[in-house]
């Protein structure tokens, strides 16, 4: 079919917002805990991006760091009308223990940094020197790198092209665990607090294109503990999350891809797809960052497979603010997106001045590429259904990291662990306690496995939980960070709020209102409104009727109880809450590989097996209310939560090992279990 281009009128937007100011009170500085205990960052007194909602015409935007939080989609495209710097690669770097750096002068592009070591970005500090991390010898844990904690820095040069006069720039990172303070030429830029989400911050007033640059990182992780060999104290921070020690590694470092960007400047920053009803809905985020008022078109092609037409509006974008264009396309041919056939269209925004060139054609200003899927999800008759048949979801957690290089996997890495959850028959996976990178979503999208994405905030206390809706903010900010990046993936069907925090006294006001500000947040956030759940440590939550889809994790017959009382206690809920499906969370247990015996013996792996398998039936046989079941875990992992330290903190309730990628029998058992 030939599709052509034509004007559709009155779909832009009405009305304007100007670009916030920001930043408030992010600067860097430094703290060192007196008496010889493990260093504490300081914070301002809110989180330090400043991520909050603005309404542009009938459109919810995501701002940070005073400016449009951007697509991030430049870790692996190249769009033709930007330009970009890959900053992957070799970087200098030192650890920073007696807090000197700052004082030191080490974020000035004149200090001589030749003396010191050099890292991979991205890279998890944790393995520069750490022999043996992968394995389960505990007898050199809590030493290495793995256990170099508080600040570190990286510094490199880079030379921006002469051509980025009057361009807009932005300094885009993945990741970087646990916070980053940056710097250009002694500039600070921003703070960023968040191990797992992605931030970009906008460079103005500080490029000197033709000219090298330095750009200088400091790094932070709070120490888990006061000593790891024994364990010693606790080390908290009321305004991190988590704000304690947890049962998975805090891998440190620059720990996922950085890019510089310069696009036009006005620019497609964002790109929202929604499809419902037989129209595709696109909200194009323009944003101007000149002193002159911008006017042109913004043109939609909703790609080849959609068989839809390509649709331009025009667009005026006054100086210094966004507009949101809205351009609705009828997709009514267009291949739906399920499990069975993960059908994945792509969607390109293409931005034109209104004045021809030289050659007399409109030639593009910016456009911006965006993979999308066609799938009706909803949920009736107490069922999570997806393009009107009923979902059951067979499920996996999954921690990202490999023993070779943490959480820093490579694409190879990526290929390997996924291709298990294939191999497994699951069409599930729960992005445990973090946002993953980039891969898992767009692999997810292709291979068909449906995806619960889910936040930091685990283990919470009140008094966090408190401190984050009144006055912090932290997790109202990578809650929306979550909705926004992670929006036009049709894989992605729950959106995951938390993880066995605390519930406080009768009425439990402040976890309802904690919970409450979270679902806010995605909502105002996603037009696709996609259900909102969370992964409770007891199926007698107060908090279950804010839930759309009641989640929970449970250990019957391990941590307490019996295998045979899941199945009551799932009826209790249901009898308590009979519209909402609900979703087991997390059940499994542990088994150390190679150790057989009796399916009594706790620590086997005959036990493993035949537990999973006793809890796996009694959730099935009530599938008619049931969304799914989710296994605790795809492969062993590391942590430093004080236990299994003679396992070299190797958690072993995986069906995998951690080094070898080992299958136990309890694999065999996931991989067979059927819908009766």
């Amino acid at each position: 079919m030939k599709r052509r281009s034509f004007l559709a009128g009155a779909l832009c937007g009405v009305g304007f917002v100007a670009l916030p100011v920001w930043p408030a009170a992010a600067q860097a500085s430094a703290a060192v805990t007196p008496g010889g205990m493990p260093i504490l960052n300081t914070h301002p007194p809110t989180e330090p991006s400043g991520t909050h909602v603005q309404r542009v015409g009938e459109t919810n935007v995501v701002f940070s760091y005073g400016a449009v939080l951007p697509s991030f989609d430049g870790w692996r495209t190249r769009e033709p009308e930007r330009d970009y710097i890959d900053l992957d690669g070799q970087w200098r770097f030192a650890s920073d223990p007696e807090v000197i750096g700052l004082d030191g002068g080490w974020n000035n592009s004149r200090y001589d940094d030749s003396e010191w070591q050099s890292i991979a970005v991205p890279s998890a500090w944790d393995l520069l020197d750490t022999p043996a991390f992968g394995s389960l010898d505990g007898s050199h844990f809590g030493e290495g790198t793995a256990f170099l904690d508080g600040y570190a820095w990286y510094r490199r040069e880079v030379k921006l092209p002469g051509g980025w006069t009057e361009r807009h720039l932005r300094l885009n990172f993945l990741a970087v665990g646990y916070s980053a303070d940056v710097w250009l030429d002694g500039i600070h830029l921003g703070k960023h607090e968040g191990a797992n989400t992605p931030f970009s911050l906008p460079i103005t007033d500080s490029i000197r294109p033709g000219r090298l640059h330095t750009l200088a990182i400091r790094v932070f992780r709070r120490a888990s503990y006061t000593s790891y060999s024994p364990p010693g104290q606790p080390v908290t921070d009321d305004f991190e999350i988590p704000y304690k020690p947890v049962d998975y590694w805090p891998y440190a470092g620059i720990t996922r891809s950085v890019w510089l960007e310069s696009v036009a400047p006005t620019s497609i920053s964002k790109v929202l797809i929604t499809t419902a009803d037989g129209q595709l809905d696109a909200r194009i985020i323009l944003e101007n960052h000149s002193h002159a008022d911008f006017t042109g078109n913004v043109q939609l092609d909703p790609g080849f497979e959609s068989t839809a037409e390509t649709m331009s509006i025009p667009v005026h974008v006054p100086a210094g603010s966004v507009v949101v264009a809205s351009i609705i396309i009828p997709i009514m041919q267009a291949p739906t997106w399920s499990a069975d056939e993960p059908n994945v269209l792509t969607a390109q925004a293409t931005l034109f001045t209104t004045t021809p060139g030289h050659d007399g054609r409109h030639h593009p200003v910016d456009r911006l590429t965006t993979n999308y899927g066609v799938r009706d999800l909803g949920i009736a008759n107490g069922q999570l259904n997806m393009n009107g048949n009923p979902l059951f979801l067979k499920g996996l957690n999954w921690h990202e990291e490999t023993a070779k290089h943490g959480r820093s996997m490579t694409p190879a890495e990526y290929d390997t662990e996924l291709n298990h959850i294939l191999a497994l028959g699951a069409n599930f996976v729960r992005n445990s306690v973090y946002n993953r990178h980039p891969y898992l979503y767009e692999w997810a999208d292709r291979n068909g496995v449906m995806v619960m994405d889910d936040l930091d905030t685990m283990w919470l206390n009140t008094a966090q939980e408190r401190e984050q809706t009144e006055r912090y903010g932290l997790s109202r900010a990578l809650a929306l960070a979550m909705a926004w990046n992670q929006h036009n993936h049709p894989s992605v069907i729950l959106w995951g709020l938390q993880n066995e925090s605390e519930i406080d006294g009768s009425g439990a006001p402040v976890y309802r209102a904690w919970l409450a500000d979270l679902k806010a947040a995605v909502n105002a956030v996603d037009l696709t409104h996609r259900p909102v759940t969370w992964s409770s440590s007891t199926t007698n939550d107060p908090a279950f009727d804010l839930a759309d889809v009641i989640g929970f994790n449970e250990y019957f017959g391990y941590f307490y109880g019996q295998n045979t009382d899941l199945g009551p206690a799932i009826d209790r809920v249901h009898a308590a809450h009979p519209n909402k499906p609900i979703l087991i969370t997390e059940n499994g247990t542990w088994a150390l590989s190679g150790n057989h015996g009796s399916s009594s013996e706790q620590g086997t792996e005959e036990w493993q097996a035949t537990y999973i398998a006793e809890h796996w039936e009694q959730a099935v046989a009530r599938r008619e209310f049931m969304a799914g079941y989710t296994l605790w875990v795809l492969k062993d992992y590391k942590e430093r939560a004080g236990y299994n330290q003679e396992y070299n903190g190797v958690s072993v309730l995986g069906l995998i090992t951690f080094d070898t990628e080992k299958p136990k029998l309890a694999y065999d058992t996931f991989r067979s279990l059927r819908l009766k």
